[in-house]
């Protein structure tokens, strides 16, 4: 199976988790043509930027390792601009430009430099921005979409975050689930 046809099957897993525009561009098929690939480029500290974003959505817990340490700093951009049409690329990267100037507004410091709890806020006003501009191509909703595609997609993801048998057996409809037990990645 290939990268692509895997991510869609996570996508379709994933179901109502993810917005119509990151289902749409996934389910069309990840081609695009030549022409609206790579509009945008994304520099090292961009990345840097949307790990620890991915990270507040995702982050690091006593059983399992967050998005960033599952390498979404480098995955949002790769989808970004080899799935995404040039339209949105662009309007992502405004995005991603806006919310360093809210970091810089409020804070004086670029989103890295910021503690967890300034990030937190953050992404928390991102958030709820976009709730309620109802803005369904949004950076927020976009990165959001991509982290958790990413995050469970990855091996971290897979076999930390999800209980993983590396051989399935049997379809058990009524198997014992315990409050608190892990999902199944398999």
């Amino acid at each position: 199976m290939d990268r692509r046809k895997a991510l869609k099957n996570v996508a379709f897993l994933l179901g109502t988790a993810l917005s119509s525009t990151t289902i749409g561009v996934l389910f069309e098929g990840f081609t695009l043509p030549e022409n609206e690939k790579n509009q945008v480029f994304f520099s090292s500290s961009d990345e840097d930027v949307l790990a620890e974003f991915a990270d507040i959505i995702i982050p690091t817990t006593k059983s399992s390792a967050g998005a960033k340490a599952a390498g979404l700093g480098t995955f949002i951009p790769m989808m970004i601009q080899d799935c995404y049409p040039a339209e949105i690329q662009l309007h992502f990267a405004s995005g991603l430009k806006e919310m360093e100037s809210k970091c810089t507004e409020q804070y004086n410091k670029n989103f890295v430099s910021l503690t967890v709890e300034e990030r937190q806020k953050i992404v928390g006003e991102l958030r709820d921005e976009t709730i309620a501009s109802k803005d369904k191509k949004s950076f927020f909703t976009i990165a959001r979409d991509l982290t958790l595609l990413g995050y469970f997609s990855s091996e971290i993801g897979c076999t930390q975050a999800r209980e993983y048998l590396l051989i399935p057996g049997r379809y058990d409809g009524n198997a014992d689930y315990t409050p608190g037990q892990k999902a199944w990645a398999t």
